[in-house]
């Protein structure tokens, strides 16, 4: 007997939006979004170009906003980490991720980060922000400071910033040094950069004598 064609099952609205953002940020992780029609996505999710338009009906841009948000949703899960055992090791798992999502999108994420698409607006920037701001909170919570003061917090958002550079450096580099040597010293980074910010602000040297010298 030959066996029957598996049977088709009509995506619901909210899977068949999921399917086109999987397929967008596919290819948003390998080209610069400039270089992606809408054609592509529609080839790459298998569906015509009038049922991307159906579902995103202000065109690419709004397909790569609903693209980049996706993508922001998921940086901000690298830094879920359970606030369990020293702080050193806690970091270096959320660098796991980050690097690991870097690795992921590649091209994408140069784009996003050293701007200049032509698809860049307010909102998009707002989205890039809003992760940074979300990476910042998250450290603050890691570090026991629910109001860390300015030179603290001009101190780890420095650092947020070094690991982008380190990142888009990484990646142009063909991802060399190796992703853990990269983490670990990043991970040295951080600890520097609070040594330094220490011998001039009494909150940020307890912080370093409470937390960073008790690591084991």
């Amino acid at each position: 007997m030959t066996p029957a064609a598996p049977a088709y099952r009509r995506l619901s609205v909210e899977e068949r939006r999921s399917q086109l953002l999987e397929a967008a940020l596919s290819l948003f992780a390998h080209r610069v979004p400039e270089d992606v029609s809408l054609d592509d996505v529609a080839e790459a999710a298998g569906v015509s170009r009038p049922l991307v338009y159906r579902y995103f009906p202000g065109g690419k841009q709004q397909l790569y906003e609903a693209a980049l948000r996706s993508a922001a949703e998921e940086l901000r899960h690298c830094f879920d980490e359970p606030q369990d055992g020293p702080l050193l090791p806690r970091l270096a798992r959320v660098l796991d991720r980050y690097l690991t999502f870097v690795g992921r999108h590649d091209a994408g994420f140069s784009a996003l980060l050293q701007g200049g698409s032509v698809v860049e607006t307010s909102r998009t920037t707002a989205i890039v922000d809003g992760v940074r701001r979300a990476a910042a909170e998250a450290i603050y919570s890691h570090l026991g400071l629910p109001e860390p003061g300015p030179r603290l917090r001009m101190t780890v958002r420095m650092w947020i910033t070094a690991v982008e550079a380190a990142s888009l450096i990484w990646l142009d580099e063909d991802k060399q040094p190796p992703a853990d040597e990269l983490r670990d010293w990043l991970v040295d980074q951080f600890v520097a950069v609070l040594s330094v910010t220490a011998a001039r602000d009494a909150q940020t040297a307890d912080l370093v004598r409470r937390a960073l010298s008790a690591q084991t």
